[in-house]
């Protein structure tokens, strides 16, 4: 064996050897020069990357609140949506990533890196949204081309729903992002950059109520940031539900009504001063400001001669026109001026200096107590005692009677309507006020301005014996599980500077307006009801009667308004109605009927009168 190996064989396996040991050499140098070319050259890339394969913190979106109506009717909910976002530390090269996705959902590059680079302080860390509520054909192609776009994710989040739409929108209101002043204001703890908040109606007035407590997660990712496993979660808190005082059917009923119309139609309990109805047309959908509404659809909104923001139920200042007889009636019998049994003589004008003032019926009403006044709106028996009360007592009782101020309803950007005095024209025109100017505001027109929150409160006053109450909204907060945490209790605010035997006075005027032979709301009456009101037509133009018979076209701006208040039944109200509608001419015509529709829907639903059929 040895004599073998000593031969030709034993060199030609040395050489084996050789090229073995070469090779091996060779291999450890290439593993070598990796290694050092891995942790020196590109050590900083990949030691990056090692710690971006890390533990963590994934905030959870609380569900909001629910919004019901009085009966428990939902109106608001929440639905998942499919929401792109981006984490900023996973998303590199970013502008790379941006590209890529931009060619997939066809949204411009530039509209998607304004996204990101118009948020100061953003944080690298934490996911924001690019997009949200995107499709489930966008979703599919997202994740399959999950492997491109590094830092990209889809989360699953509540998104507000605006089940009716239209339908009480400026009540329930909307909501839209927080901006960074508000983050920093710390008036809104929990609540990150690209949230929703509150921003009009109930949806702001009861934030904190709705919004609930947010959750996480505790998450291990990798290097590109995709979820490798959840570790811990911590469930988020939903926000509570809350029970409006809305009657949802009567609503419907008083938007079908406004429907083609701008105008506003409240009905309140006057018994505790629960809002049953407020509309206000036209409307918007409040589902459109949840994403951010588009400027197509501002622009429609904000350009709308209807005035579709505004909530007309108390924000539109009208001048009250006859309705504001109510009060001038109160204030000549408290003090004096007049008694029941005092008569006036209408010969249809009334002449004041060198002035004639004429009423509304060009023959005149002949010799009418306050009571007979009332019931046929005759404008010379108020001329007369508005110019022996004078400017200023007539102010007094307006304000007494909750006109000219603020109802205190806890919705925002309720406006306080204008009470005129002496003292308040000299300082905002600098001159005196006129003795004529006094009869003007004693039949509701001249400087007068209400709400048509004001006359419903005012008006179920009124009804409910002198008890001024402020409306409220919100019947009751829910829990998640279901039980009441609180109840809103009715808060008065005053009364009616009226003593009994004037308010007894007055409601029979009121009465005799709907009841009464010559009443100018008689045609609207109930069979089996008794329902006492006041109508309205309040002067938009100054134009000479013979013109306006004259001039039928009349351009719809300079149309009268149209008013009705009332409350039914008569004896003992539980409902309390202020129609306004703009341009609608007369208030026995245009707004008593649908005050009407609203008394009896609300009384049907109550069972004291059987339902018609329709």
């Amino acid at each position: 064996m040895t004599e073998y190996m000593k031969g030709p064989d034993r060199e030609w396996l040395k050489k084996r050897l050789i090229y073995a040991a070469c090779f091996m050499m060779a291999a450890f140098s290439i593993l070598l020069a990796r290694l050092v070319y891995l942790q020196v050259v590109e050590g900083k890339k990949y030691r990056r990357l090692s710690e971006n394969n890390c533990v963590r913190l994934r905030s959870i979106k609380a569900s909001r609140g629910l919004i019901y109506d009085s009966k428990g009717e939902l109106l608001v909910d929440n639905r998942p949506s499919f929401d792109l976002k981006i984490v900023l530390k996973d998303a590199k090269p970013l502008k790379k990533t941006i590209k890529k996705l931009s060619s997939l959902i066809n949204i411009p590059f530039d509209d998607l890196m304004s996204k990101i680079s118009n948020k100061k302080n953003l944080s690298k860390f934490k996911p924001y949204p690019l997009k949200n509520n995107i499709s489930r054909d966008m979703l599919a192609l997202i994740e399959s081309h999950s492997f491109d776009l590094p830092g990209i994710i889809i989360s699953v989040e509540p998104r507000r729903n605006y089940i009716f739409h239209n339908s009480c929108a400026h009540l329930l209101g909307y909501l839209g992002e927080i901006n960074e002043n508000e983050l920093k204001s710390g008036r809104y703890p929990g609540v990150s950059g690209g949230d929703s908040i509150g921003r009009y109606g109930a949806e702001k007035t009861y934030e904190k109520i709705l919004h609930g407590t947010r959750g996480g997660q505790q998450i291990e990712v990798d290097a590109t940031g995709r979820l490798v496993r959840v570790l811990k979660t911590v469930a988020p808190v939903p926000g509570r539900n809350i029970f409006l005082t809305l009657d949802h059917e009567l609503q419907e009923k008083a938007e079908a009504m406004l429907k083609g119309k701008a105008g506003a139609i409240v009905a309140l309990d006057p018994n505790n001063g629960d809002v049953l109805v407020m509309a206000s047309s036209p409307s918007f959908d409040p589902n459109d400001f949840i994403d951010g509404i588009s400027p197509v659809k501002w622009k429609l909104l904000r350009d709308d001669p209807g005035r579709p923001m505004m909530n007309k139920a108390i924000q539109g200042e009208y001048p009250p026109a006859s309705t504001f007889k109510i009060v001038t009636a109160i204030a000549g019998l408290e003090e004096g001026v007049i008694t029941k049994t005092t008569t006036e003589f209408c010969p249809g004008y009334y002449k004041y200096g060198n002035r004639i003032y004429h009423c509304w019926k060009k023959w005149g009403h002949g010799t009418l107590s306050v009571e007979g006044a009332l019931e046929q709106s005759c404008d010379v028996f108020f001329y007369h005692v508005g110019e022996m009360l004078g400017i200023d007592t007539l102010a007094q009782y307006a304000r007494g009677c909750g006109l000219g101020r603020l109802t205190g309803i806890k919705l925002d950007h309720e406006r306080p309507g204008l009470i005129p005095t002496s003292s308040w024209k000299k300082k905002r025109f600098g001159v005196p006020w006129q003795g004529g100017e006094t009869l003007s505001v004693a039949i509701g027109q001249g400087f007068d301005l209400v709400t048509p929150l004001q006359m419903a409160v005012f008006i179920a006053a009124v009804g409910n014996g002198g008890t001024l109450f402020r409306p409220k909204i919100l019947k009751y907060i829910e829990t998640a599980d279901g039980k009441i945490a609180m109840k809103q209790e009715p808060e008065i605010t005053g009364g009616i500077p009226a003593s009994p035997g004037t308010l007894k006075i007055v409601r029979q005027g009121l009465l005799n307006v709907v009841q009464g032979k010559r009443g100018t709301a008689r045609r609207i009456r109930i069979p089996g009801i008794e329902m006492a009101g006041k109508t309205g037509t309040a002067q938009v133009f100054n134009l000479k009667k013979k013109n306006r018979k004259k001039d039928k076209k009349l351009d719809y701006s300079l149309r009268d308004h149209a008013w009705f208040v009332c409350y039914a039944p008569a004896e003992k109200p539980v409902i309390a109605v202020s129609v306004l509608i703009e341009h609608g001419e007369h208030g026995s015509s245009s707004a008593a009927p649908m005050a009407r529709a609203i008394v009896m829907a609300c009384l049907e639903n109550k069972g004291i009168i059987k339902k018609e059929r329709r």
